[in-house]
C-alpha cells in the first residue's frame, strides 16, 4: 500500500502541472467565476445533493463565508438550492446544468492540454485511464463524506 500512496503522490502532481493554468482574474473569465468559484463548484454534482454545512467543513470555511459565495452563484445561475423534503429546514445545494461549461472556462486545467494528455494514449490506455481516475474520485467522495460526518 505504501508504494500505492507513492504512486498518486508522484503521478497527480505531474499531471496538475502539465495541464495547469496561471488563475485568470475573476473580470476576465467567462461566467464571471473565479478559481475559488471553481474549486466550490467542482464539489457539487448535478445529481447528487450537499449541505451546506457539509461542504463548508469539507472546503474549511466558514458558514458565513460559504452562504455569501454560494449566494452568488445562485445568483449567476451555477447552483441550485431546494429544501429537502423530508425537513423543510434542510438546504440541498447541487450544480446547474449549464455550470459545467463554466466550470471548464475558469478550471485550473486547461481543457487543450488535458486533451493533448488524453491524445497520447491510445484509445485502451484512455478508457483504462479515465475509469481509474473516475474510481479514485469516487473514492475520494466517499472518505469526503465519511470525514463530513465524523
Amino acid at each position: 500500500m505504501t508504494q500505492d500512496v507513492r504512486l498518486v503522490q508522484t503521478c497527480y502532481p505531474q499531471i496538475y502541472l502539465a495541464c495547469h493554468l496561471a488563475h485568470a482574474p475573476r473580470h476576465s473569465s467567462r461566467g464571471g467565476l473565479t478559481p475559488r468559484d471553481s474549486t466550490l463548484l467542482a464539489h457539487l454534482d448535478e445529481r447528487r445533493a450537499v449541505t451546506p454545512s457539509d461542504l463548508a467543513r469539507h472546503l474549511g470555511v466558514g458558514r458565513p463565508a460559504l452562504s455569501a459565495a454560494v449566494k452568488r452563484l445562485v445568483r449567476l445561475g451555477h447552483i441550485t438550492v431546494e429544501r429537502s423534503p423530508e425537513d423543510r429546514r434542510v438546504i440541498h445545494l447541487r450544480l446547474a446544468a449549464g455550470a459545467a461549461r463554466a466550470m471548464r472556462h475558469s478550471s485550473v486545467l486547461d481543457a487543450r492540454r488535458v486533451r493533448r494528455l488524453l491524445a497520447v494514449l491510445t484509445d485502451a490506455e484512455r478508457r483504462e485511464a479515465l475509469a481509474g481516475l473516475a474510481l479514485l474520485a469516487k473514492a475520494a467522495r466517499t472518505i469526503t463524506t465519511e470525514c463530513n460526518r465524523a
